[in-house]
Order: C-alpha cells, then sequence, then structure tokens
C-alpha cells in the first residue's frame, strides 16, 4: 500500500536526479575526448571562454563559469602550469588578477573544434528538443541565480 504523502521523496519523482544524471553521464562522455587535449572538463569551459575573449579577470571568468574563486585559482594555476594561460595581476589594480590564453592555449582550440559534434552524437536528441532544453536549463539558472542575489 503506497502513502501519497512520500510520493514526492521518490526518486522518480525528483527533477534534481535526472539532471544530476545527465551531468554526471555528459561530462563521462567529454572525458575521452578531453583526455587528448590533457583537460578536465572544467578546464575545457575555461578554455571555450578564454578561446573568445583572449583575456579576462578572475572575478568575471568565475561569474560566467559559476565558479568561485576556491575552485577557480587551481584550475588556473593547472592551465598556466600547462602553458595554456598566463595570470598577471592588473597594473592599474593589484586586487585584479588577468588571465589571457598564450599561443598554445590557442593552439588547443583547433583540436577541439570536433568535440562538440562528437558529444552532439552521443547526446541524440532533435535540434529543436536541444534548443528547447538549452533555453528551460537556462531558465532554471537564472531563477536559482535570481533567489540567490535575494538571499
Amino acid at each position: 500500500m503506497s502513502n501519497k504523502k512520500y510520493d514526492c521523496l521518490k526518486i522518480e519523482n525528483q527533477l534534481c536526479f535526472p539532471l544530476y544524471a545527465c551531468a554526471k553521464e555528459i561530462v563521462r562522455r567529454y572525458t575521452p575526448l578531453l583526455n587528448e587535449l590533457d583537460l578536465t572538463y572544467t578546464q575545457y569551459i575555461t578554455m571555450m571562454i578564454l578561446w573568445d575573449k583572449k583575456k579576462t579577470n578572475v572575478k568575471e571568468l568565475g561569474e560566467k563559469l559559476l565558479l568561485d574563486s576556491g575552485t577557480l585559482t587551481p584550475l588556473l594555476k593547472k592551465l598556466e602550469s600547462k602553458n595554456y594561460i598566463e595570470r598577471k595581476r592588473s597594473r592599474t589594480d593589484e586586487r585584479n588578477l588577468i588571465v589571457s590564453i598564450t599561443d598554445t592555449g590557442m593552439a588547443l582550440r583547433e583540436k577541439a573544434l570536433s568535440i562538440p559534434e562528437e558529444m552532439g552524437r552521443c547526446v541524440c536528441i532533435p535540434e529543436e528538443d536541444a534548443k528547447r532544453l538549452y533555453e528551460l536549463l537556462y531558465k532554471v539558472l537564472d531563477n536559482l541565480s535570481e533567489q540567490k542575489r535575494g538571499e
């Protein structure tokens, strides 16, 4: 006999579980592709921003990636040790740490070109569904960010 009161605690009724499971599985699928570039998934998304912007400060990078400095600092140190990025203090404000992509880091972009297409083949959903999912996920993220700002 099922007690309806506890239905909300069933895993199949949770939105968080398929989000968690999908994220975990997608990162797992990225891993062999990123191993060829000597990058973790978090390093990869950091490089994606730097391939586009070429230079940014740590604060903006953290905001864009939704990462705190405790996570970002070791990640950036690792990318710097691989000669993919440089970190320098701003001349105008010593508190501001500027992250710039190196030529070696830029060269990785060419090697990464096939990754989005390969990942698209793993996910296997129609383009319209992918766009809708993207919109819905960003709507959830925006709502969560709004709530966090209001705390």
